[in-house]
């Protein structure tokens, strides 16, 4: 099976803040090329959920794509978030990002408005006709209100660049039937449920877990293209605690807490997200010790 577009392994990045709350882009540079040299992601996803997108301005989301594309160079793509709830403004989003650097674009379902599905295949294709982009689609609707139907997934992976799904929808049976019918690439956006999506088609993974947990990440998937099941399973079981642990509050805020236990503080969250509490951030650095991360 050849590599898809974006690779296998992706980490969905969180941002770096500085002391007084504004984006620290050298820090920013260097968890990327953390990222990719020591936890081996084939691809970075700036500018999503975990990257703290609701509150980073248009121009702070252009200057993180241009700060990690250069600190990963060719070892690694850049995946820029560009949804919103606005089609206008998500074109315009996915242009700058273009400008700015990125290999692909991560297109979330509107939110909050709720459109029809029809209204969700005029949105989509608006976005990738707006660029040369790949296009991977974030189906996500436990955050955003509405799913993508499996029939809405057939007719939008007839256009050329719509290449990729990111699965947080919890439902492989319907995934599996995309996956039948169409040559999209489907990634897991829920950590822990990878191996039952992969056991169906998928791809790969963009994870948060990953921050700490890519290179065990990596050998899961590594021992499932083996067709080596016992082995794959074995590291899932190892990492699961972290896999479910780093969703013991909002993703961010937990990577962020861990990673300042691993020596490699980023800032603090932005409001309305509240940093870890003393005891969850504890926590987590214990389960982190525990699995030897």
């Amino acid at each position: 099976m050849s590599d898809p577009v974006f690779g296998r392994l992706l980490t969905a990045m969180v941002t770096p803040m500085t002391a007084d709350g504004e984006v620290d882009l050298d820090r920013a540079g260097q968890l990327a090329a953390r990222l990719v040299d020591d936890q081996g992601n084939d691809s970075l996803l700036v500018n999503g959920t975990t990257g703290e997108s609701p509150t980073t301005s248009d121009q702070e989301k252009s200057a993180l794509v241009r700060t990690v594309k250069h600190a990963v160079g060719d070892r690694a793509q850049v995946v820029a978030g560009v949804g919103t709830n606005d089609t206008r403004h998500t074109v315009e989003l996915a242009r700058q990002a273009e400008q700015a650097g990125a290999d692909g674009l991560l297109v979330v379902t509107p939110y909050y408005s709720k459109p029809s599905q029809a209204g969700l295949i005029g949105h989509f294709t608006t976005v990738a006709d707006a660029t040369g982009l790949p296009v991977m689609l974030y189906d996500i609707p436990g955050r955003t209100g509405t799913a993508i139907s499996p029939e809405t997934f057939m007719t939008l992976s007839e256009h050329p660049r719509i290449v990729a799904v990111k699965d947080a929808k919890g439902k492989v049976v319907e995934s599996a039937q995309v996956i039948a019918a169409t040559d999209l690439a489907y990634y897991s956006g829920d950590d822990a449920i990878t191996p039952a999506l992969l056991a169906v088609g998928g791809v790969g993974v963009i994870g948060t877990s990953t921050h700490f947990t890519g290179r065990r990440m990596r050998q899961l998937l590594d021992h499932y293209l083996a067709g080596e099941l016992e082995e794959g399973m074995a590291v899932y079981r190892q990492i699961l605690p972290v896999l479910t642990g780093v969703f013991a509050a909002q993703g961010v805020v937990m990577v962020k807490a861990g990673l300042a236990h691993q020596g490699f503080p980023v800032g603090s969250v932005r409001p309305p997200q509240a940093p870890a509490t003393p005891e969850q951030a504890e926590a987590f650095g214990r389960l982190l010790d525990t699995v030897e991360l």
